[in-house]
């Protein structure tokens, strides 16, 4: 099995292209998006493909292990260019409950996961043809967190980031930092070199970038939640630090994308799509 990581600059994520054989696999792919003039493109995408093209792969399935808050999914532009199918967690319908209704999206959209092609329960195996995908899940960030297992390697989404940065936040989607205690608990009792593979590196002190740890090193020396943190520990450091934390910059725009599986809202009589902005709804502290 072979990996090659995409690392984008502008929102610190890495976007994954899994290989073997004649067949490969997009997980978390990024959909560039400028906010200030509000123009989406697909540089992101682009280098993915010419990967794809260059190996003469066929792509079957394009996976997202969450509805990102931080960037814009690419899942739609492989789809269409590869005839891969979309898959999420089956969780992502109550996402899309709950963001609906802050967007007054109203009957015209269903919250039912029907823009995906696969809903992913816990423990379920998607065969890629040449490789197996197990997948995970793994609430905490948000309620619908999916990770997935291919042989010895593990593609985490936002549920850990490199040892010396920590964990995911919790503090929105119905997050919970009790759960996440209890899914990294589970990714920490998978054998200790069990390949990690981390969805962002935010670069702590400016260090290079690094996307990849194992079990073991999680377990030893993870600034925040190590073998010898406490659920009591972890939680309240949890909760203190998420009150602190100011709103993801791109989670207004991103997250209207994310929960139509990377595909922009419907064009209007002018052919033009629009994105809302929810006036004062997270007025006060911006994590509720």
């Amino acid at each position: 099995m072979n990996i090659v990581h995409f690392f984008d600059e502008r929102t610190g994520s890495l976007s994954y292209l899994v290989h073997k054989g004649r067949i490969g696999v997009v997980i978390d792919p990024v959909l560039d998006y400028e906010p200030r003039s509000a123009c989406t493109f697909t540089e992101s995408c682009d280098r993915i493909a010419a990967a794809i093209e260059e190996l003469g792969l066929t792509i079957p399935y394009v996976f997202e292990t969450h509805a990102h808050a931080d960037h814009m999914s690419g899942m739609a532009y492989f789809r269409k260019r590869y005839g891969a199918q979309g898959v999420i967690g089956a969780g992502i319908v109550n996402v899309q409950r709950v963001f609906a209704e802050i967007y007054g999206l109203g009957a015209d959209f269903p919250a039912d996961g029907s823009q995906f092609d696969i809903l992913a329960e816990d423990g379920d195996e998607i065969d890629a043809g040449t490789f197996m995908l197990r997948a995970l899940s793994t609430p905490g960030h948000t309620e619908a967190c999916m990770v997935y297992q291919v042989e010895d390697a593990v593609f985490l989404g936002d549920t850990l980031f490199q040892p010396d940065y920590g964990t995911a936040r919790c503090d929105f989607s119905n997050g919970s930092a009790d759960a996440l205690y209890d899914s990294i608990q589970r990714l920490y009792a998978l054998p200790g070199d069990t390949r990690l593979f981390a969805c962002h590196d935010y670069r702590p002190g400016n260090r290079p970038m690094h996307f990849e740890s194992t079990v073991r090193e999680q377990r030893e020396t993870n600034v925040q939640l190590n073998q010898e943190t406490s659920r009591e520990e972890f939680v309240a450091m949890r909760r203190k630090r998420d009150a602190e934390l100011d709103m993801p910059v791109l989670i207004l725009p991103s997250i209207q994308i994310n929960i139509r599986a990377g595909e922009v809202p419907e064009p209007d009589k002018n052919n033009r799509s629009f994105l809302k902005l929810p006036l004062n709804v997270f007025q006060g502290d911006p994590s509720k």
